[in-house]
Parts: C-alpha cells; structure tokens; sequence
C-alpha cells in the first residue's frame, strides 16, 4: 500500500508497518510501498508492537509513522555494514 493509501484508510492514527518498497535519494529512505500491521491512537503503544515485531523478526523492516505526516521519509545513517534509517 502506498503511503497516500495509508493515510487516507487510516487518518490521524499512529501504523505499525513492513516496508516492502523504497528507494535511497539524496540521503534519504523514500518508502514506496508498505504493509500496514496494525494501527494505534497512542504512540507508546505502537512503539512497543513495533518492538514487539523487531524482536522476533529482526531482519525484517519495521516502523511505526503517524498518518498526520505528509511523506514517509527517513534519513540515512551509516553505521557499521548497513544503513540505519531515522525519522525526519
């Protein structure tokens, strides 16, 4: 689902998400396409799904974002062997 998509099924919500598309540009990680895992009205409580989830499937790429913001946009940080995304 795109991020448009997201925000119109999902309005003023925080979404616990697998990013299944994105794109590197200009230091930044466009996601393109996601798969909404759940949804929250609170932050804390999308914050601990979104642990719970990174926990026991580390290698997958998990997020939580809240549908108010316009892009769903992360700034790049390289640390060690593989990029680390931040929220901007």
């Amino acid at each position: 689902m795109r991020w448009e998509e997201v925000r119109e099924r999902f309005p003023n919500e925080w979404v616990v998400y697998e990013m299944l598309k994105s794109r590197s540009e200009g230091g930044y990680c466009l996601v393109d396409e996601v798969a909404v895992i759940d949804r929250f009205d609170d932050s804390s409580a999308a914050m601990k799904r979104y642990y719970e989830l990174h926990r026991a499937q580390p290698y997958r790429e998990y997020g939580f974002f809240h549908t108010s913001r316009e892009k769903l946009e992360l700034r790049e940080k390289w640390a060690g062997v593989g990029p680390r995304w931040t929220k901007t």
